[in-house]
C-alpha cells in the first residue's frame, strides 16, 4: 500500500535548511509548505491539514514527526488501520520500557494519568506524533486556537466532543542519540499541555468559590441555611454553566437539553449538599461554613463526572459549515 501524497511542512527552519526542502520538493507526489518563521508544531500540522483538505475534502491523513522516531513501516501500519477504520483517530503507540529518555518516559506517564482522570480517556501514548486522522476531525482541528505541542492534546480532547473513537496501533520505540533532535521542552511544553487539562477543574473551583462566598454572605447575617443554599446555588449555576459548556467541555450539543440536564444536576447536588450540611452540623457539631465546604468537596468529583459523561457529552449538530479556507495556511478566515 502506498500513500497518495506526502505534505512536508517547513516550520521556519531558516536558510540553512532551504536546499534540503528544495530537494525534497522535487520528489514525485511531494508537496512542501513553508512558514517564514517558526510558528509551532500545532500551526505546522494545521498548515498541512489545510493543504490536504483544499485538494480533497474527504482526505484521510497520517501525521509523522521529523525527528526520526517513526519507522516507515509503522507509518504504513497506521495508514492501513485508518483505512480499515476511517471514522477513528488512530494512534501509533510506543512502549515506554527499556532505554527510553527520562523526559519522554516521565512526560508521557504523567499526561496519560491526568488524561485518564480528567478526560475519562485511557490512552497508552498521549504524546505520539504518528497519528491517522479521520476527515471528519480536520475542519474542527483547523478551528482550534492552539499552535504548539498542546495542539496534539487538544486533538485527543476533541475526540470526546465529536464522538470520535480512538484506536491504537503498536509501533517501534525509536530515540536517536537520546532524543536530542526533539524540540519538545519538558518544562515549558508540559506546562502548556497541563494548562489545557487544568482548565477542566479551574472553572468548577471558581464556581465553588462563588457558591461558598455568596452562601457565607447570606448565612452569616440571617442564619438561614436553606435560603442561603438556594440563592448561592442559583448564582453559581448561572456562572458555571455559561463557562463550563464552552471553556471546559467545549460542548457543541443542544444547549437547551444540556441546560435542563445541568439544572437537574444542580437540584440533586444542592439537595445532597444541604443534607450533608445538616448532618455534619447537627449530628457531628461541625460549623456550618466548614460543613458546607466539606459537602462541596465531596460532591465536586461526582458533579464533574456527571457533567463530563452525561450532560456535556453531546456531539456537534449536523449541518454546520465545515469547509476549510484554502486561502489561509491555518484554515481560519481572516
Amino acid at each position: 500500500m502506498g500513500l497518495d501524497r506526502i505534505i512536508i511542512v517547513d516550520d521556519g527552519s531558516g536558510p540553512p535548511y532551504r536546499p534540503l526542502f528544495d530537494e525534497v520538493a522535487r520528489l514525485p507526489q511531494v508537496r512542501v509548505e513553508r512558514h517564514a518563521v517558526n510558528l509551532g508544531k500545532g500551526a505546522a500540522l494545521k498548515t498541512g491539514f489545510n493543504a490536504a483538505l483544499c485538494e480533497d475534502a474527504d482526505a484521510l491523513l497520517v501525521t509523522a514527526d521529523a525527528d526520526g522516531q517513526h519507522h516507515p513501516d509503522d507509518v504504513l501500519a497506521v495508514a492501513r488501520a485508518l483505512l480499515a477504520r476511517p471514522d477513528a483517530l488512530v494512534l501509533g503507540v510506543r512502549r515506554f520500557d527499556g532505554d527510553v529518555p527520562f523526559r519522554s518516559r516521565a512526560g508521557n506517564e504523567i499526561t496519560r494519568v491526568v488524561m485518564r482522570a480528567v478526560a475519562g480517556q485511557k490512552i497508552s501514548d498521549t504524546q505520539t506524533g504518528l497519528r491517522g486522522i479521520p476527515a471528519a476531525m480536520l475542519p474542527e482541528l483547523l478551528r482550534t486556537n492552539s499552535r504548539g505541542y498542546e495542539f496534539e492534546l487538544d486533538m485527543l480532547l476533541l475526540c470526546r466532543t465529536l464522538g470520535v473513537r480512538i484506536a491504537e496501533v503498536p509501533i517501534r520505540t525509536i530515540y536517536e542519540h537520546g532524543n536530542t533532535s526533539s524540540h519538545f521542552h519538558p518544562l515549558l511544553d508540559s506546562m502548556r499541555i497541563y494548562f489545557v487539562l487544568l482548565r477542566f477543574a479551574a472553572i468548577s473551583l471558581c464556581s465553588a468559590l462563588v457558591d461558598n462566598l455568596i452562601f457565607a454572605a447570606l448565612f452569616l447575617p440571617t442564619k438561614q441555611i436553606l435560603v442561603s443554599q438556594i440563592l448561592a446555588r442559583i448564582f453559581a449555576m448561572l456562572f458555571n454553566f455559561a463557562l463550563v459548556r464552552r471553556m471546559v467541555f467545549q460542548s457543541k450539543g443542544r444547549g437547551r437539553r444540556e441546560f435542563l440536564g445541568y439544572l437537574a444536576l444542580v437540584l440533586v447536588s444542592g439537595s445532597a449538599s444541604y443534607g450533608l450540611i445538616r448532618l455534619l452540623s447537627g449530628q457531628f457539631g461541625v460549623g456550618v461554613i466548614r460543613a458546607k465546604l466539606a459537602a462541596e468537596f465531596c460532591l465536586f468529583f461526582v458533579n464533574f463526572l456527571v457533567q463530563r459523561d452525561v450532560i456535556f457529552s453531546g456531539q456537534q449538530p449536523s449541518g454546520q459549515d465545515s469547509t476549510p479556507d484554502c486561502s489561509s495556511p491555518t484554515g481560519n478566515r481572516a
